[in-house]
């Protein structure tokens, strides 16, 4: 199976403070990867470096055959970093949507920006990836009449619209009252089965658990697992691991 995503040899400093080491990971085309650990274990690090939100400090990251080396500058890597973002869609924790446009609006400002696609052609586009996420009907509101799910789900059509390769996750229901996480994770899910290749960073466990076709723990900047869900929760290797899912499983049971 093709990888679409190849990480090698990924470093990450903030100043002094070794954030990743020696990351080396690859995804397969229309796999779900979930990434796990503890907060500050550099999840969401690893994910921003994916896209260049973080510049790597050294390695290489290829997204669907574009390589772009950590550390670099110039304007042939600028031309890289754009042409990887174009491949890659992110959906935040915090929703990040223009509060002065409307739900249609924030769908099809970055395909009419950046890509330079016609109006009509996004605006159909939009519409489309609006309905699959059930947000059709508020296509005309503004963020501020959303509530914290819906905002979630627009954000995700708006990340579809894009057309991505590779759909990245930083903690989509973090930010979400407890009764409106399974209306977001409903939709991942939908995504999923569509065939997206999908890097999701999450606390939810039941999620990786039912849905990822990996599960990969980090700790102190370090992959220290990868396995099957079912093996990564049946069996866990690193104790690290085994103190994560404990905890997780008291969780539930509170």
């Amino acid at each position: 199976m093709t990888s679409i995503v190849k990480i090698s040899n990924l470093e990450k400093y903030f100043g002094r403070l070794h954030v990743l080491k020696n990351i080396s990971l690859e995804v397969p085309e229309r796999q779900v990867v979930c990434l796990i650990g503890r907060s500050g274990s550099g999840k969401s690090t690893l994910l921003r470096c994916i896209n260049f939100l973080e510049q790597p400090s050294k390695g290489t990251i290829e997204v669907d055959g574009i390589v772009v080396h950590g550390g670099e500058r110039g304007r042939e890597n600028r031309q890289l970093v754009h042409d990887v973002r174009l491949k890659t869609g992110m959906v935040f924790q915090e929703f990040n949507l223009f509060p002065h446009m409307s739900v249609l609006e924030n769908v099809i400002e970055g395909p009419i920006t950046v890509k330079g696609m016609d109006r009509e052609k996004a605006i159909k586009l939009g519409e489309e990836h609006l309905d699959n996420v059930g947000m059709l009907f508020k296509r005309d509101e503004y963020p501020n009449r959303l509530s914290g799910g819906q905002k979630q789900r627009v954000a995700i059509a708006r990340a579809l619209t894009m057309e991505p390769r590779v759909m990245l996750f930083d903690e989509p229901t973090s930010a979400l009252d407890p009764e409106l996480i399974g209306e977001v994770l409903n939709v991942m899910k939908r995504v999923a089965k569509e065939g997206m290749t999908m890097i999701v960073v999450t606390h939810e466990m039941g999620f990786a658990r039912e849905v990822a076709d990996r599960v990969i723990v980090m700790a102190e900047g370090e992959l220290i697992e990868d396995a099957r869900p079912t093996d990564l929760f049946s069996n866990p290797k690193d104790p690290r691991t085994k103190a994560l899912i404990d905890r997780y499983r008291s969780g539930e049971q509170q």
